[in-house]
């Protein structure tokens, strides 16, 4: 036994995590009352989650905010631009195919409170109320839009700071990033927890339930990739899209997929570019800055997973609430990329905008856990492809009009 522990806990967490949901699936299987008491350990990582997230996407938004370093070279304004037009694009995909195929999740409510906004002029108002919260009191209690606000005013308040401060400010992030980083790596024992409770209680209805999650996901990732995107590229090149689509998957997004890191595949995307003969001024920039900016796969997780978390709480969503959501998602996919399930950590922001307090948001994150062997792989491989994707065609649209 002890040689079999040690061997799984030095292998990848997606294997952990896998190793994990196959234990509580057998146990919830074997010794369903013994199974249900191991929801203490999904428990304790739901709340060490809950208690992370606040402070992290405060510092993480004030640090990538101050550090931001302004470019003067006009190229890459263009290319910055289809990354937020792509992004943006991602969150309408999301709500489309969460209005087509929408998706109950099985959640602890006991305890839980959501107060569900009438409208949008409701949605607006409490918007308006939580930027103006004080900041100690948002990371308090979870509100993760004065949150963002408050992150946003700070870090560009700090962009005239001096250096040192910048660099502070920036350990600091790495410092809470770091006890993020902990709390994820303790995902497999706490899903182990989560999978054998939710088995036991509920049955394998549940995993049926994830795996209709998983295909409104993965298929709104597919519908960018093979779709969308091609869109975007022929209206820029005026050319088949396809070609150069098809490579960027090849060469980027296989590669992303198992790596599950933006930042990891950078320098394929690099090789990648040198490939393609674009601009190396241009590339060198663009492509670790879509690695940070570029978030269409975590744009459709944020929208998705919030949306089904109102649809389970039979909270009525009108377009005009809808598209607010596109918009809040988007915005918070960009800062999705400082720790590995990021775009997770961000659920609770946007669930903000329905009434849906943190108890029921985190459960929601946990479930992002669960799934993550697949969301988060397909979510890293649409991002780093589009990447080059992206950054390909408006170089090519650079050069027809120079």
């Amino acid at each position: 036994m002890a040689s079999l522990f040690k061997k799984i806990t030095s292998t990848s967490l997606v294997n952990q995590i896998i190793v994990g949901i196959i234990f509580g699936i057998v146990l919830a299987v074997i010794a369903p009352d013994i199974a249900k008491s191991f929801s203490l350990l999904g428990s304790l990582f739901v709340n060490g989650l809950k208690a992370v997230a606040p402070i992290l996407v405060f510092v993480l938004v004030v640090s990538s905010i101050a550090n931001q370093k302004v470019d003067s070279d006009a190229e890459l304004k263009p290319i910055i631009g289809l990354y937020l037009v792509g992004t943006l694009s991602a969150a309408f995909v999301a709500v489309t195919m969460s209005f087509l195929f929408p998706t109950s999740l099985t959640l602890e409510l006991a305890g839980a409170s959501a107060n569900p906004p009438q409208g949008l002029g409701e949605v607006l108002t409490t918007l308006a109320f939580k930027i103006v919260d004080n900041p100690i009191n948002a990371i308090a209690t979870g509100n993760f839009i004065g949150i963002l606000a408050w992150g946003l005013g700070l870090g560009f308040a700090l962009k005239r700071a001096n250096q040192n401060t910048k660099v502070m400010v920036h350990d600091i992030a790495d410092g809470i990033t770091m006890i993020v980083r902990v709390v994820i790596r303790l995902a497999p024992i706490g899903i182990f927890g989560l999978v054998a409770n939710t088995i036991a209680t509920t049955g394998f209805s549940a995993l049926a339930e994830y795996s209709h999650l998983v295909m409104v996901l993965v298929g709104s990732m597919l519908i960018i990739a093979l779709v969308v995107n091609p869109v975007i590229v022929f209206l820029i090149t005026r050319k088949n899209p396809y070609p150069l689509v098809f490579t960027c998957l090849r060469g980027s997004g296989i590669t992303a997929f198992f790596t599950r890191s933006s930042a990891a595949n950078i320098p394929v995307n690099m090789r990648l570019c040198k490939q393609l003969d674009l601009h190396e001024d241009t590339y060198s920039v663009s492509i670790p800055l879509g690695a940070t900016i570029n978030m269409a796969g975590a744009a459709i997780t944020i929208t998705v997973l919030t949306l089904a978390a109102a649809h389970t709480l039979q909270i009525e969503v009108d377009i005009a609430t809808a598209l607010l959501l596109s918009i809040v998602a988007s915005v918070s996919a960009c800062g999705a990329s400082g720790v590995a399930g990021g775009s997770l950590l961000l659920i609770p922001l946007a669930c903000g905008l329905f009434g849906i307090n943190n108890d029921i948001a985190m459960q929601v994150v946990a479930i992002g856990f669960i799934i993550g062997v697949i969301q988060d792989s397909a979510e890293t491989a649409l991002n780093s492809s589009t990447d080059v994707v992206f950054t390909a065609a408006a170089s090519h649209h650079i050069t027809k009009n120079m």
